[in-house]
C-alpha cells in the first residue's frame, strides 16, 4: 500500500475543483487558473421607458392652413418638462399628409411672460403662475386667432420680419382666400404666421 499512496494523490490533485460562492461559480483549469462564470443578466426588472413621459399638457387644433378648403391641419402645443415652471413646449403646424409645415420652440418664460398684465400685486405666487402658464397652453389656439386674408391688400409691406421679402408679400396680398394665424411669445411679440403657396413653406408676416 505504501507504493499505491502517492499515485492515489497525484491523481486526486488533478481532477478540477469547483467551489461554489452564490450566484458566481469559480472553476479551477487544467493550468490552475481561475475562471469566472457570471450569472445571466436579470432582465425582468427592467422598466419601459414612455418617450412622452415627461409631457405636462398638450393642445390641439384642426384648422386650414395650408390650404383653404379641403382636409384641415393639425395644430400642436406640447409642454414638456419637470415641472410647469421648469418645461419647453414644441410648436407644430402637421400638414394633412403627415408633413411638419412649421415648429417653433416656445420656453416656459415665453407663456408666462404676459402674466404681468393681470398682477394685482408686485409678484404671483407659484399656484397662479402655473395657472397663467396652463390657460395659456390651452387657449393657444382659439378660433378668434385665425384670420383671412391673411394679408391685408391695404397693408404696406412691413420692414424687419425676418425671412420675408416683397415677393412673398405680394403674392400673399392677391390671394383673398389665404389663412393666417397670430399667437402671443413672450410679453409683447405678437406674431403672424401664413401659408406661401409661392414658397411653399410657412412664413412669418408680422
Amino acid at each position: 500500500w505504501s507504493f499505491l499512496l502517492p499515485l492515489l494523490l497525484t491523481a486526486c490533485n488533478s481532477t478540477p475543483s469547483a467551489v461554489s460562492e452564490g450566484t458566481i461559480s469559480h472553476v479551477a483549469d487544467r493550468q490552475g487558473r481561475d475562471t469566472t462564470t457570471l450569472p445571466a443578466p436579470d432582465t425582468a426588472r427592467a422598466k419601459a421607458v414612455s418617450a412622452h413621459g415627461d409631457t405636462l399638457r398638450v393642445a390641439r387644433a384642426r384648422h386650414n392652413f395650408s390650404r383653404p378648403s379641403g382636409p384641415a391641419d393639425g395644430f400642436r402645443l406640447l409642454f414638456r418638462g419637470p415641472s410647469i415652471l421648469e418645461g419647453t413646449a414644441e410648436f407644430t403646424i402637421t400638414d394633412a399628409s403627415g408633413q411638419v409645415i412649421f415648429r417653433e420652440m416656445l420656453t416656459e418664460p415665453d407663456l408666462e411672460a404676459a402674466l404681468v398684465y393681470e398682477l394685482k400685486t408686485p409678484n404671483a405666487t407659484r399656484a397662479e403662475r402655473e395657472t397663467f402658464v396652463l390657460r395659456r397652453i390651452d387657449r393657444f389656439f382659439l378660433p378668434a386667432q385665425f384670420h383671412t386674408p391673411a394679408v391685408s391688400s391695404k397693408v404696406p409691406f412691413p420692414t424687419g420680419v425676418e425671412n420675408l421679402d416683397g415677393t412673398t408679400w405680394n403674392d400673399l396680398r392677391q390671394r383673398p382666400d389665404a389663412i393666417r394665424f397670430d399667437y402671443l411669445k413672450g410679453k409683447e411679440d405678437r406674431r403672424q404666421i401664413a401659408w406661401s403657396p409661392l414658397k411653399k413653406q410657412t412664413v412669418r408676416v408680422r
